[in-house]
């Protein structure tokens, strides 16, 4: 149906993906090592996952916690790490780095938006500790690739952030607004009437697909119901 709302479940294996594919989920978010907030799989984790489910799959690009992307070597094996997994067959990216004071670093995201060629992806949570929301969506508008905006709308999270992403979806369309919203970050159930309402239709999980937490593995049941919620 024309309506239905995107989910986007966050997986480390291919047994987490078979599950969120099974409870519905439309896309993944693929990362490791959570305790890291998610950092970039290896090519081989990808692999697995690539072979194990027909949903598209958006892969992170970060090597350490927190928003910088680190120095020019740094940056340059990030740039490598995205090479090889597109040479694997990936096709849609997650990323986002900072400055140091906040604004968006555009040498880092120039350079992978230019090693991802056109390839789909979408700007992290990165948003949320920015200096100037707007200004970095300006600032990011014309860069190739770009269709989302994963965001909680403040740093502490969707119940600090509501106001500011039910303003920022009634200006979708205008510059520097035109990517999608995507909802992540302490969402729970209990938000979704409120985004939908807002004109919002895509929605972020990680731990809230992990009753057991993230050293357990997604619940097919778990994403099933959030499903349910989106397509109320």
């Amino acid at each position: 149906m024309s309506n239905r709302a995107l989910l986007e479940v966050i997986a480390l294996d291919a047994a987490d993906a078979v599950a969120a594919e099974a409870g519905g989920a439309d896309r993944l978010e693929l990362v490791t090592d959570m305790a890291a907030d998610g950092l970039t799989p290896s090519r081989e984790v990808f692999a697995a996952i690539r072979a194990a489910v027909d949903i598209p799959l958006r892969v992170m690009l970060r090597t350490a916690d927190g928003f910088a992307a680190g120095d020019a070597e740094a940056l340059a094996g990030l740039v490598a790490r995205a090479r090889a997994l597109r040479a694997e067959g990936a096709q849609e990216f997650v990323l986002g780095f900072l400055t140091e004071d906040g604004t968006p670093d555009l040498v880092a995201v120039e350079a992978l938006a230019a090693e991802l060629e056109g390839c789909r992806w979408t700007f992290h949570r990165a948003i949320d500790r920015a200096a100037d929301r707007d200004g970095l969506r300006k600032a990011l508008a014309e860069q190739p690739g770009l269709d989302t905006y994963l965001t909680a709308g403040a740093a502490e999270g969707v119940d600090a952030g509501l106001a500011v992403l039910r303003a920022e979806a009634a200006r979708r369309g205008e510059p520097g607004y035109e990517a999608r919203i995507l909802v992540g970050g302490g969402l729970n159930l209990a938000h979704v009437p409120v985004l939908r309402e807002a004109g919002i239709d895509a929605f972020h999980i990680g731990g809230a697909a992990r009753p057991h937490g993230w050293t357990g593995p997604v619940s097919r049941s778990s994403v099933a119901r959030w499903r349910e919620a989106l397509d109320a």
